[in-house]
């Protein structure tokens, strides 16, 4: 019996001991080293719509740091609001043989067969924010469902019978064939499924364009003086249509969607937005280094697995904005 005591006592301090030296040596991460080496040296080609805007300037700062931090260059071929030039852009890429291609599609037709060329040959490829109809490696984005279901309930909520008001409601889009009109347009149709108390009295593309949202709206307030909601489909486009409103003098519902630049926060601050639905740019770009990162280091031929990272959605309103709701360009680059 005290053999075995003695026995027990002697294991138990060998191995107390052994923890000792490891805690003091340290222990080696086995994955570490080559998860990096997988990582430097690659090459990701980032093609957006256009630079010009808060969401690709967002994306490109987050995805800089990254690419800086772990060895691996980013580099960035702007379409310039161009179908034409961004399918140059991508054709070049090709050629060029970058491990993988980061793109945000104008709409679902466009890049079709290009993306699909990309994968044949080898590329690995993410599609940010807008779908295109061919499915690549991975999509990284808005949930346009979700968040024309969102906005639908909120327009029965307010415009509804149990609001008393008219139930008149209005669809400023973006592009027809755009992958954030199509979705969005597909779940406002569902969403409303059998409540008659909510009538479209106007669905039309403002084309992502400020002046022309602003235009459509002053037509559909004054033909219905009664309008008690608008769903915009971009805040950067419904800035035009909030100040129709405005301008009106009407109490008209604006509820819109976007990144969650700072403009975002002062346009709710303001009054020119009553809900402002986020489809966060900050969360967004950490989910992109991760999916650009997975694919870096995943083994399988391009195409061969498919996923998704749909980014939740904030909901920017005068009830719920925090200092932390909306982002600053200049301190996603530091």
């Amino acid at each position: 019996m005290m053999i075995a005591k003695y026995a027990a006592a002697a294991v138990v301090a060998g191995i107390l001991s052994l923890g000792a030296a490891h805690a003091q040596d340290g222990m080696v991460d086995e994955l570490r080293q080559p998860t990096l080496d997988s990582l430097a040296g690659k090459k990701v080609v980032f093609v957006p719509m256009s630079m010009s805007f808060d969401l690709p300037e967002g994306w490109a700062a987050i995805m800089q740091k990254e690419a800086k931090r772990l060895g691996y260059t980013l580099d960035i071929r702007d379409a310039n609001w161009s179908t034409d030039t961004g399918t140059r852009a991508l054709t070049q890429a090709i050629t060029e043989k970058p491990d993988v291609i980061v793109v945000q599609n104008f709409d679902v037709a466009s890049y079709a067969r290009t993306l699909k060329k990309a994968e044949d040959s080898g590329i690995k490829v993410i599609q940010v924010n807008m779908k295109s109809s061919y499915q690549t490696d991975a999509f990284v984005g808005a949930d346009w469902y979700g968040i024309g279901q969102y906005a639908a309930n909120r327009m029965i909520e307010k415009c509804g019978k149990a609001s008393g008001k008219s139930g008149k409601i209005a669809i400023i889009q973006g592009p027809a064939t755009a992958a954030a009109s199509v979705y969005q347009l597909n779940a406002i149709s569902e969403t409303l499924k059998g409540h008659d108390d909510i009538k479209i009295v106007s669905s039309q593309t403002g084309d992502w364009d400020q002046s022309k949202a602003r235009g459509i709206a002053q037509t559909v307030i004054q033909q219905n003086p009664d309008l008690c909601g608008i769903i915009g489909f971009w805040d950067v486009m419904d800035a035009g249509t909030g100040a129709a409103i405005q301008e009106s003098g009407k109490d008209i519902y604006l509820i819109t969607s976007g990144g969650g630049n700072k403009t975002a926060c002062q346009g709710v601050e303001n009054g020119t937005f009553k809900e402002v639905i986020s489809y966060d740019v900050e969360g967004q770009g950490r989910d992109l280094n991760n999916a650009i990162k997975v694919l870096l280091q995943s083994k399988e031929a391009a195409g061969a697995v498919k996923f998704a990272l749909y980014t939740p959605n904030k909901i920017i309103s005068k009830e719920t904005m925090s200092t932390n709701s909306c982002w600053d360009l200049d301190q996603l680059k530091k």
